[in-house]
């Protein structure tokens, strides 16, 4: 932990959907969280151990993944798959939310059965974190039988979230909201899946539904794949006030309305991005990257403020401690650049044409987790790390 100066920032995006560009050149982490933003004349970083020379780069806040389907460790059965969380993180992915671990398996649907293995997956995932990756898991599928006390013990037991309403057997608004009121009581977050069926034993799952269920979180509102009618996309956006996420892996023109709609409603605060990965058409490492620059690029919106919907917004609708580069908060960056032969003049320029930045290195908590990424374009200026 200790201390970590980072210098010669080119470009510091904040997160903050009010104030995505800030004045600053310098940070300060000390033992894992920030301590100082500012000019470098102004941050004392005398005596930190580790120096990062930024070398013109830009620096954003860890990206979040408002939605994975992990199971065990590293490893996915949906594509059988193994490191497929390590390779996220040389995507720019420092933090993952579960929408419930469905691929297990043999999954549980038994009350009992489905208590056990979330708080399983929530205490595997809270000792294991791979490549550092803060994993959030440990969301139970409610099903018929459960009652208030289920949820009571879910949440002194630790579990802080459920999955995807609708992936089990409660599929009607009435019960959903009757559950998902008793889930909000403990503090426990909800989701609900949005559209078409995605996985056997799903099924529609339509705005009538979504907006009597009153989730926190409107899961893939774009479908996963399949997209709800453009009126009921656009219905949820008006009359829902929670977050409406945009998955990589649904519809790419319903995500488009769902934000242009979202923006002319002054709505962008509830904006949040996810991959809703692994999935049937496979694991997405660069899949948060390629949504904000598709919603840059296609939706009309400013880079800054996309990546926002990957940061800082999924991190105070999710109650996470990253997502921003404000004091107090964890010291998890990406450090990225334009890629090399882009038409973009700078980073953000090259987002905005489509282009995904190059990485050139993760930070978790104040600890370089990798330095350039195997995964994305070679960027156009790479940092450099040194102790002292």
């Amino acid at each position: 932990m200790g201390r970590v100066i980072l210098r010669n920032i080119g470009l510091l995006l904040s997160g903050d959907l009010h104030r995505p560009i800030l004045d600053a050149d310098t940070l300060l982490v000390v033992n894992g969280k920030i301590a100082a933003i500012g000019r470098e004349k102004d941050v004392d970083g005398e005596e930190a151990e580790v120096v990062v020379d930024a070398k013109g780069t830009c620096l954003m806040p860890g990206l979040i993944d408002s939605h994975v389907h992990p199971v065990a460790g590293d490893w996915t059965p949906r594509q059988n798959q193994i490191g497929w969380i390590d390779s996220y993180l040389h995507g720019g992915v420092t933090s993952m939310v579960s929408a419930g671990e469905v691929h297990t398996p043999g999954r549980p649907k038994d009350v009992v059965g489905l208590k056990a293995m979330a708080v399983f997956a929530q205490r595997a995932f809270s000792a294991f974190r791979p490549g550092n990756v803060r994993i959030h898991a440990g969301a139970p599928v409610i099903e018929h039988g459960m009652v208030e006390e289920d949820f009571k013990d879910l949440a002194e037991a630790g579990v802080t979230m459920l999955g995807e309403v609708g992936l089990g057997s409660v599929k009607d608004g009435a019960t959903a909201h009757t559950m998902v009121g008793w889930a909000r009581k403990y503090g426990m977050q909800s989701t609900i899946h949005t559209g078409g069926p995605s996985i056997p034993g799903s099924s529609l799952i339509d705005k009538d539904i979504v907006l009597a269920a009153d989730a926190d979180v409107i899961g893939h509102i774009n479908g996963g794949h399949t997209a709800l009618p453009d009126a009921q996309i656009v219905e949820l956006c008006e009359k829902s006030p929670r977050a409406l996420e945009i998955v990589h892996n649904g519809n790419e023109r319903a995500g488009l309305l769902a934000l242009r709609t979202a923006a002319e409603l002054g709505k962008l605060g509830q904006v949040i991005l996810g991959t809703d990965s692994p999935a049937g058409s496979g694991v997405q490492p660069l899949g948060m990257l390629r949504m904000i620059a598709l919603l840059a690029s296609l939706g009309e919106i400013p880079a800054e403020v996309a990546v926002c919907f990957a940061t800082g917004n999924t991190a105070r609708i999710r109650q996470l401690d990253g997502g921003l580069v404000e004091v107090g908060r964890a010291g998890t960056f990406v450090l990225c650049d334009r890629a090399q032969q882009s038409a973009g003049r700078t980073v953000l320029e090259a987002i905005q044409l489509g282009d995904l930045p190059g990485i050139g290195m993760v930070m978790i908590d104040g600890v370089v987790s990798i330095g350039k990424s195997r995964n994305t374009p070679p960027a156009e200026r790479v940092p450099e790390a040194v102790g002292r």
